[in-house]
């Protein structure tokens, strides 16, 4: 391709093998994750076939999904049947010669947490997995997307990939956030506005003044919504942000190779633009039962909101939203469990303790090293002062799936990134927001600002 070139097109372009049919082309895939709940029957499908992992060394496998979070954990899950994944996915990933980050590895964590603590994401690369938020690793200029288990056994053997080529869109955020103005208010604020199926059939690259002023962590909450928004994937250009974060990582190659070349040229064309004023967002939750349900905390539930979602949620049209009561608090998962997001929620907990009406309150931190770095720095007293329980690391009740629950019908605040039904257990009712405003809510047993 000549002229001008997107950030996506360079990245697509470096990995295209054979452009099969004009639409979809052959990918090379630099790294593959899986974890317990899909990896064994990736790897113990592949083994039948009589295959082998085509490169070992850039595939790897953690315990996450379903593994137990409560202290002193083992291969026990709350899941039923989940001990067999455990064992299976652990069995399995030692026969084919991966890595794996078992239960009691000190490396082990929420895969799109880890991936980038050691450097296993880099900028330029390509890296699936089998679960949607894989997009996180957007955040450092990489092409990273989810992926189905029969296509994590196709690109284990073969060590490339498929794809339709997806279109491409920038959303660019102007000007400067104001004071206490988060990632995840930004995200939600896309998703209000256009839509929850908006990105569909896109690579959404972030850009913009309010972007490059994010810190490592806070781009990757960005990303990590850009499957919300039904698109492919998000992306970010690397930039000396990006250099710090990940000199001297486990996985980094030392030095750093020069990726200033991983921009979108001036002149670039996008199949679509999307323009938002960083300086008018608000903080932001849900009201519904989609990302894209979702107001400023400051605002009332649309006159014209879905009626399913708002017999499921419970609210009424015209209703506001600061103030309607919770009866949980949790602050984990892979948008929002990392060291700077249990920072901020502790700096608003700090000697105050939640309200009597919360029944639980949970902060599982989105890797055993944040955990550690927490515990260093006494976030966990100040959570544990606070009434809220500290646990071990993994996705925990972001997805109900992996057997935690709440009590049913529980309102939810959550630092999580779906607010589907059942998302968090039967009748469970949930509103997404910042850890920021699940620590306020917290305090007050009511949606509220920080």
């Amino acid at each position: 391709m000549s002229g001008p070139r997107t950030l996506f097109d360079k990245l697509w372009d470096q990995h295209c093998i054979l452009d099969l049919d004009g639409s979809s082309s052959l990918i090379a895939i630099d790294r593959l994750f899986l974890h317990e709940r899909t990896g064994a029957s990736a790897l113990k499908s592949l083994a039948a076939a009589g295959r082998t992992v085509v490169d070992p060394a850039h595939v790897f496998a953690v315990m996450d999904h379903i593994v137990d979070t409560r202290t002193g954990r083992s291969d026990q899950t709350l899941m039923p049947g989940g001990q067999a994944f455990i064992s299976e996915t652990r069995e399995a990933a030692r026969a084919a010669g991966i890595t794996l980050f078992d239960v009691d590895d000190p490396r082990q964590g929420i895969t799109h947490v880890i991936s980038p603590e050691l450097g296993i994401v880099l900028p330029g690369l390509t890296l699936i997995a089998p679960d949607s938020h894989t997009c996180t690793q957007g955040a450092f200029g990489a092409l990273a997307w989810g992926i189905g288990s029969s296509e994590a056994e196709h690109a284990m053997a073969t060590g490339t990939l498929r794809v339709e080529k997806p279109k491409r869109m920038r959303v660019t955020f102007t000007g400067t956030l104001r004071p206490g103005i988060t990632a995840k208010d930004m995200i939600l604020t896309l998703l209000a506005r256009e839509g929850a199926g908006g990105g569909a059939g896109h690579v959404l690259e972030f850009a913009g003044e309010a972007v490059r002023s994010l810190d490592m962590e806070a781009r990757m909450t960005l990303c990590n919504m850009a499957t919300e928004f039904a698109a492919f994937t998000g992306i970010i250009a690397p930039d000396d942000v990006t250099c710090a974060y990940l000199s001297g990582r486990r996985y980094a190659p030392e030095p750093l190779p020069d990726w200033s070349d991983l921009v979108s040229d001036d002149g670039a064309r996008f199949d679509r633009e999307i323009v938002i004023d960083a300086s008018a967002i608000e903080p932001m939750v849900s009201w519904g039962t989609s990302p894209g349900q979702s107001i400023p905390l400051s605002g009332r539930v649309p006159d014209d909101a879905d009626r399913r979602a708002l017999d499921y949620i419970g609210l009424g049209a015209g209703q506001a939203i600061a103030g309607v009561p919770v009866d949980v608090a949790f602050i984990g998962s892979c948008t929002n469990a990392r060291l700077s997001d249990l920072r901020r929620a502790a700096a608003i907990l700090a000697g105050k303790r939640i309200a009597p009406r919360i029944k639980v309150a949970l902060v599982v931190p989105g890797s055993s090293a944040v955990k550690r770095a927490a515990e260093a720095e006494g976030l966990d007293r100040i959570f544990t002062n606070a009434g809220f329980e500290w646990r071990e690391s993994g996705c925990s009740m972001c997805f109900f799936v992996g057997g935690e629950r709440f009590p049913e019908g529980s309102r939810v605040i959550s630092s999580t990134n779906r607010n589907f039904e059942g998302r968090q257990g039967p009748g469970i009712r949930t509103h997404i927001a910042s850890p920021e405003v699940v620590a306020a809510s917290a305090l007050a047993g009511r949606i509220s600002a920080p």
